[in-house]
């Protein structure tokens, strides 16, 4: 549960915000009265819906950076401290970089990663 609420949890504030949006708008008094229940049941469930597909997703590519990583592949990270053009590291246990639970660290870099903003470099690998 921990992690769900450190992946999803700027998407739940969000969707409350939606939320809060629906239930203004259809509580105006020219707004049928039924459109208050059907308008927050609908977008909830929609919220819901898109809130768990994306948690799904991103454990997924998760899990799967991780099974990547341990086989001595290279993997690809965004990094969002440098604002240049080449915005993302490289990382390969031949370079250092460890697991641990679901950063990528390395000693001689002054951040970790989440391995939720990883995926799989294949610009190593010859056509």
């Amino acid at each position: 549960m921990e992690l769900f609420f450190e992946l999803e949890i700027v998407y739940i504030v969000i969707g409350l915000f939606i939320l809060s949006v629906t239930a203004f708008v259809t509580t105006r008094d020219f707004v049928p009265k039924v459109a208050f229940k059907r308008g927050m049941l609908i977008v909830g469930a929609f919220l819901i819906f898109m809130i768990t597909f994306h948690y799904n997703m991103t454990t997924t590519r998760m899990e799967n950076v991780k099974k990547l990583f341990n086989d001595g592949e290279t993997i690809i990270c965004e990094n969002k401290m440098r604002r240049t053009i080449s915005r993302s590291v490289i990382l390969s246990k031949k370079l250092g970089w460890k697991i641990d639970g679901n950063r990528f660290v390395n000693s001689d870099y002054e951040r970790d990663f989440h391995t939720s903003r990883c995926i799989e470099y294949n610009g190593d690998k010859k056509k």
